[in-house]
């Protein structure tokens, strides 16, 4: 496994970069937001990599710092992502607005993204909500603004639940505004709000 690349930045040619690594020149796919952050070319350049071998081919990816990297992990285990879906998430919006938009289950924001539709939106947020929180438990989050931003909130965790029952978005929103701010938890919120839509 290859988890960090340090070399000299060849050829940027989005998303592809050559880095020259001790005279052996490393081919990578990266998001527009790593390349934003590179130096001109002919800079020195620190990458944290993901290697993927498939039968026909074997790719490394590179990334900024470990936070996208983390994301990107987290992104091609959702189904229906692979890596070029990934990176165009995350060429579109940092990993904070992605975090940020995903625990305010905000789809039209995700749909902005090239390639992603509603129901891809959708299972964006209903499969990431739950991965994130777990990642962020298991320090695999560097940067302190986006650990805030993985702080699960009850009543989003209970909302994105209801829509995975089948509930629609609206639904679900007002049945979860319906319960009283004591619930202390996403099981308590969701089990008063299936109570109120069954009233």
């Amino acid at each position: 496994m290859i988890g960090r690349i340090v070399g000299t930045l060849i050829e940027k040619t989005p998303p592809e970069l050559l880095i020259d690594v001790g005279g052996i020149g490393y081919e990578l796919s990266a998001s527009m937001t790593t390349i934003y952050d590179l130096p001109p070319v002919g800079g020195l350049v620190t990458l944290y990599t993901h290697f993927q071998v498939k039968e026909d081919s074997q790719t490394l990816y590179g990334f900024f710092d470990k936070s996208e990297r983390a994301l990107f992990r987290i992104l091609i285990k959702v189904n229906g992502i692979g890596p070029k879906m990934a990176l165009a998430v995350l060429s579109s919006m940092s990993s904070e607005e992605l975090i940020a938009n995903v625990q305010d289950s905000d789809v039209t924001a995700l749909t902005r993204i090239p390639g992603v539709g509603k129901k891809t939106a959708e299972r964006l947020i209903i499969e990431l909500r739950d991965k994130l929180g777990q990642a962020a438990k298991n320090d695999l989050f560097s940067t302190p603004a986006v650990l805030r931003q993985v702080q699960a909130d009850p009543r989003q965790e209970a909302e994105a639940a209801l829509i995975s029952l089948g509930y629609k978005p609206q639904e679900a929103a007002k049945a979860v505004a319906s319960v009283p701010v004591d619930a202390a938890n996403s099981e308590e919120v969701i089990k008063a709000a299936l109570k109120g839509m069954l009233r």
